[in-house]
């Protein structure tokens, strides 16, 4: 009997998951946690502090069998979920590169999974496949991008998920039509290259599309190519390579590095890789965004001799989570290399080649609308604005940089050239007269996370390593007690604090505090040492 009435129970309170009046209330309440959520973000550690497993001890470890009301699970949010997050949006952020929401982009994004679609083909959404392609169209002319990556000029753009992905799509495309020449079982000769600042995805991307390990190629680079990828360097390798027989593939040059926001020269780079028909493509994952900006659009001269171009629209471009834009020269070994064969998505209008089947850019069919919440983000913002958005960040980090170089106490580790900022207590304040500007002299070789053997330095490694730990301390201090998050690098052995200007929220007092903090625990950890 007990069982019946929990049956007849449960179809009670069974209702439509889609009924639109529900909806609209229970959306109504979700907005509003989110806006209060922003409203008080600034009172929330920016770095989560809760121990391993919290979660697990404080929730069922069961689901539900019975519904639960949206007010329960709200309120399960905010107690557990929240105090749990690391909070990416906050004015206080200032690690890694930021991934930028907005109200355009968040309610871009409400109405992608509102809509439902799943845009494989021009049949499946036709609305999805042909604002992606507006919207890439629209992208490469704010990025002055040269015509033949455009639909207008026979290429065409894409968007992804993430950089990795684009670069899998770009390197199966190199692959398979250099193997069409010399033949499939050549695969284990292929070399690809890229520098030792390049992300690493890049090596992630190499080993699925079936690159050799041993056939990655990170090219040194050095203070004096102020970490940048060297052209000459690049052509001794390849250079070698060839000798042994290896054939060069890919070339990955990259605008705006991870550690230290680093530039690698394009035309240079390209004018060295079309000598021996090397594949390049430029990631411009974090400062690609920044070349709508007129003041920043030289760094990608020579993007017209290189074969694809990516960058991710999530930052700077306020458009929130997965939005990497990849246009690519040539579509058609694009789609040769991810096409699919299947009989059941085979249709008309993409036989006719009047449309554009996007399942076959990327590497799944499915795919969301992305495109939508891009357009949104454009038709609220214009580009005017989004200009003005992102060179208040680089405002911002330049007024921090200042800042570090008037307390002689620090220094600036390397050149900043958008919003990033690497820095560290310098030698001179520890008192430690031995040491020379060598720590970053003009054979240094870097690493994002360790400290390589054999770096040149002049003074003993033992000091540079107390140096380290002096600065690893202070970035540990710093993030332990919420209020800002930074992250780090190494770079030439050097251990540098990096400061990313790129939060939608922040503000010059936000920069100014993060600094005052900074200045707090150098003189405690200074005050501590002999």
């Amino acid at each position: 009997m007990g069982s019946l009435k929990s049956e007849e129970a449960l179809e009670s309170n069974c209702t439509n998951p889609l009924d639109p009046d529900e909806f609209r209330r229970q959306g109504h309440m979700i907005i509003d946690f989110l806006a209060d959520y922003y409203k008080t973000i600034e009172d929330h550690p920016v770095c989560s502090q809760v121990e391993p497993g919290h979660l697990s001890d404080a929730l069922p470890s069961s689901p539900p069998y019975m519904p639960e009301p949206l007010e329960t699970i709200v309120d399960d949010i905010r107690k557990h979920i929240v105090p749990g997050l690391t909070h990416w949006q906050s004015p206080n952020f200032f690690g890694y590169y930021q991934s930028n929401a907005s109200t355009a982009g968040i309610l871009g994004e409400i109405l992608c999974s509102g809509f439902g679609v799943v845009g494989f083909s021009w049949v499946s959404s036709p609305a999805a496949t042909e604002l992606e392609s507006l919207v890439m169209e629209w992208l490469g002319e704010m990025l002055k991008l040269p015509r033949p990556f455009l639909f207008s000029g026979g290429g065409g753009g894409v968007i992804h998920g993430n950089t990795c992905e684009a670069i899998i799509c770009t390197l199966a495309a190199a692959r398979d039509k250099v193997l069409r020449e010399i033949g499939e079982e050549n695969i284990t000769k292929l070399v690809v290259y890229c520098s030792d600042q390049t992300h690493c995805s890049f090596k992630k991307a190499a080993q699925v599309v079936g690159i050799n390990a041993q056939n990655i190629r990170a090219i040194n680079t050095t203070k004096v190519t102020e970490f940048g990828m060297c052209p000459s360097s690049l052509k001794q390798a390849i250079a070698r390579d060839i000798k042994e027989g290896l054939v060069p593939l890919y070339l990955c040059a990259t605008i705006g590095t991870t550690a230290t926001s680093a530039v690698d020269p394009v035309k240079e780079l390209c004018r060295v890789a079309e000598e021996h028909n090397v594949w390049v493509h430029v990631d411009a994952a974090y400062a690609g965004a920044a070349c709508i900006c007129p003041e920043y659009r030289g760094l990608i001269d020579g993007v017209e001799l290189a074969n694809s171009f990516s960058f991710n629209a999530h930052k700077w471009l306020l458009t929130g989570l997965d939005c990497c834009c990849l246009w690519v020269k040539d579509s058609a070994a694009l789609r040769q290399a991810l096409s699919s064969q299947a009989e059941c998505l085979r249709n008309k209008p993409a036989e006719s080649k009047k449309v554009i089947d996007y399942k076959d850019w990327q590497i799944s069919l499915s795919r969301r609308f992305r495109a939508l919440k891009l357009w949104l983000v454009l038709r609220s913002h214009g580009v005017a604005n989004l200009r003005k958005y992102i060179l208040s960040h680089v405002r911002l980090a330049k007024l921090f940089e200042e800042l570090v170089g008037e307390d002689d106490r620090f220094e600036v580790v390397c050149k900043r050239n958008f919003a990033l900022v690497c820095f560290r207590i310098s030698p001179s304040a520890l008192g430690k007269q031995v040491l020379s500007t060598g720590y970053l002299s003009g054979d240094a070789s870097i690493d994002n996370d360790n400290i390589k053997d054999g770096h040149t330095v002049e003074e003993p490694v033992t000091t540079t390593a107390n140096i380290n730990d002096v600065n690893k301390r202070l970035l540990e201090e710093i993030n332990g007690t919420g209020r800002v998050f930074m992250t780090h690098a190494v770079v030439g052995g050097v251990y540098a604090i990096r400061f990313a200007v790129g939060a939608t929220l922040v503000q010059e007092r936000h920069v100014r505090f993060a600094w005052k903090l900074v200045q707090g625990h150098a003189d405690a950890i200074l005050r501590d040492r002999p």
